[in-house]
């Protein structure tokens, strides 16, 4: 069946519930960023596979909404499927919400599955529909009556991540978060989160591509933590290890059911933007509720001495892999038949002789000329570009080790580049600098430093339309909250111990996309009269394409930046590397 057909039978059984319109969100009941293929049900009704928008289904049409790293992608995908795509970000592009209210006349029942969408942004979405006088019901799974094969639910097991990784034991983490419940005066505290239960149990898991994770719900309370599991997934020695720290185990099904029946006099700790509204509307009437910036996630930001020290091993691991990977592709580009697949496929293969080495972070992004301007770029096999020795390369890629999580990029000149190639390239090497010596004070948010990064590029009027940096987790999902570098302010300041992204880029459509990430670590970096004063530690550990620089283009400072940059990563890497590709680095990490 094509993506038409099952649009034309959703709708038919949207007729036969009274629904006008079905909302379908790009998550799971855990609102999680990557999903297991059990939840792909917007995937599955329009044939669109970007990781984020929102597809949304009337009687008489269908829109998709999607952020620019998608647009390419959508436009291709959606190219038979009868779906309207809706350019988010761009002018004139109305929201989802608004789109209804002008589409659906008063009195009209929009569906949405409470499942999949937070608490937060329900009330919204509720509101704003109401003052058109369309009422929105989320009580509806109409993916349970027209999904034909659909996937299961994984039930791989799980594992337990040792302190000498994560630094904290979960005993300690129980008696913490008792300890900030209690001030609270929280009787009980519900998490969804994946990665949140991940961390606080010092767990991994396989059950989604790319992030560590399991498929489970916890509440924790003052004398028990009940966790919400497939039994499947735990030995018989873990089920015993758990039940004697006092973590009791339930059905994973059944969390829905047990939530409905807590006592009503709980007082009730919950993160409206990190549980989604089903659950919200299962908790008693009468117990009282906290809504509340998750404790979990706000703690796992901030790293402790023992994740940031590992996380450095891996930085060091990752960057051999990468550095290996660069020297194969600089002796063997022109010589031999390379395509993006096959490139991104031998990247992994180096990463794969890393010790303690559990997969990708994310799918790699391996685009070369035009395809290089789609900024999430997902490659298929069968239409993978050939590299030539020519034009720009971008591949963006990571690895998860039990040391901790990396995300990089990088932008590689195949061959000679014009002089505008070499411009665009080094006025993003410029922002990405600027960031990175960034020094701030206490209290600094990521929207106060997005503009150090784009600066050098507005100067020339041109502009990125993504953010420029994403927390990361510590062997866990590679975007990672509460913070950001980006144009919206989302009210969170950079704290000492947070890992984030620094990622400015430039992408011109059918030419090139350049971008240069590494991941930075805020630390403390001063005191004055004037208070306590922030900077950065960059993390990432490989060369940056000195052929693609435009030296004209640096200051003294930035050169010395780039030499010192190159100096550590020399330094750190040498020494497990050896012959040509030991040769290799040091010629690439020359002082300019």
């Amino acid at each position: 069946m094509s993506a038409a057909d099952h649009i034309f039978k959703l709708r038919s059984y949207m007729g036969s519930l009274g629904v006008d319109a079905y909302i379908i969100p790009s998550s799971d009941p855990h609102l999680s960023e990557y999903i297991a293929d059990h939840w792909k049900f917007r995937d599955w009704l329009s044939g669109f596979t970007g990781s984020a928008g929102t597809l949304v289904v009337t009687m008489e049409g269908a829109g998709l909404w999607t952020d620019s790293r998608y647009f390419l992608q959508a436009e291709t995908q959606l190219d038979e499927a009868e779906i309207t795509l809706f350019k988010m970000g761009e002018a004139d592009t109305p929201d989802y919400k608004d789109w209804l209210s002008v589409e659906l006349h008063s009195g009209s029942v929009v569906g949405i599955n409470g499942k999949m969408i937070t608490v937060n942004a329900y009330r919204e979405l509720a509101k704003t529909l109401k003052k058109v006088d369309i009422r929105l019901d989320g009580r509806l799974s109409l993916e349970d009556e027209v999904w034909e094969g659909r996937p299961p639910i994984p039930e791989d097991g799980i594992f337990e991540l040792e302190t000498k990784y994560c630094g904290v034991s979960r005993k300690e983490k129980i008696q913490f978060i008792r300890k900030l419940m209690k001030e609270k005066g929280a009787t009980h505290y519900v998490i969804a989160a994946l990665d949140e239960i991940a961390w606080f149990l010092n767990f991994r898991g396989t059950d989604v591509s790319f992030n560590p994770v399991f498929h489970s719900y916890l509440i924790i309370t003052e004398n028990q933590i009940n966790l919400f599991i497939d039994p499947h997934k735990l030995t018989s020695t873990l089920g015993k290890q758990l039940t004697s720290e006092g973590i009791k185990i339930f059905l994973y099904n059944d969390f829905y059911a047990f939530i409905k029946d807590m006592l009503q006099d709980s007082i009730i700790l919950v993160d409206p933007n990190r549980v989604n509204s089903s659950v919200f509307s299962h908790l008693p009437s009468q117990a009282a509720k906290i809504e509340e910036e998750s404790l979990i996630n706000q703690l796992k930001a901030i790293k402790n001495p023992t994740e940031i020290d590992n996380i450095r091993k891996a930085m060091v691991k990752d960057g051999v892999a990468v550095v290996q990977f660069l020297h194969w592709l600089d002796s063997a580009i022109g010589k031999e038949y390379i395509d993006e697949y096959s490139a991104a496929k031998k990247l992994k293969s180096f990463r794969k002789q890393q010790e303690n080495y559990q997969g990708d972070s994310f799918n790699s992004i391996s685009g070369y000329a035009g395809n290089g301007a789609i900024v999430h770029y997902s490659v298929e096999k069968d239409s993978a570009a050939e590299l030539k020795p020519q034009g720009f390369y971008l591949i963006d890629s990571g690895g998860q080790y039990l040391e901790g999580t990396t995300d990089i990029t990088r932008t590689i000149a195949l061959g000679e580049l014009s002089s505008d190639e070499k411009k665009d390239f080094t006025l993003v090497l410029k922002g990405h600098i600027a960031l990175d010596k960034a020094t701030f004070p206490q209290g600094t948010r990521g929207v106060h430093l997005d503009i150090l990064a784009r600066q050098a590029l507005w100067s020339q009027g041109l502009n990125y339309g993504h953010g420029t940096g994403h927390g990361v987790g510590h062997f866990l999902n590679v975007h990672e909250g509460p913070q950001s570098i980006r144009p919206q302010d989302n009210g969170v300041e950079l704290k000492a111990g947070m890992i984030t992204s620094n990622e400015p880029g430039i992408y011109r459509e059918g030419k090139h996309g350049i971008r240069i990430e590494n991941l930075i670590l805020c630390n403390k970096a001063l005191r004055s009269e004037f208070g306590n004063f922030m900077n950065f530690e960059t993390l990432t550990l490989c060369p940056i394409d000195l052929n693609a620089v435009d030296t004209n283009l640096l200051t003294d400072e930035e050169k010395i930046w780039l030499n010192d940059y190159h100096s550590k990563v020399r330094d750190l890497l040498e020494q497990q590397l050896e012959g040509d590709v030991k040769e290799w680095l040091k010629l690439k990490t020359q002082s300019i």
